[in-house]
């Protein structure tokens, strides 16, 4: 992602139908986008046509959940957002 371009990278993508979070993280990538689709196929498609066209994004990899599971934390309520 071109840094420059940040903000206008993140109102982009909520504008795509299925993107429900936007996450700005440490490491190798910049931001960790958590969308839901109908399909593999629906998937490529936003994928390709849509998020890889946004300017400012550089590239991107996908990974896709197969099973999730949560551990309750007692120091975090359900109120607890940060």
């Amino acid at each position: 992602m071109d840094s420059k371009k940040r903000d206008h990278i993140i109102e982009e993508l909520f504008k795509i139908d299925g993107v429900r979070e936007v996450a700005e993280v440490t490491g190798r990538f910049d931001i960790l986008v958590t969308m839901y689709s109908k399909s593999l196929e629906h998937m490529h498609k936003l994928v390709s046509e849509q998020i890889g066209r946004i300017d400012g994004i550089q590239s991107s990899e996908s990974f896709i959940e197969m099973k999730s599971r949560t551990k309750i934390m007692p120091y975090m309520s359900s109120k607890d957002s940060d």
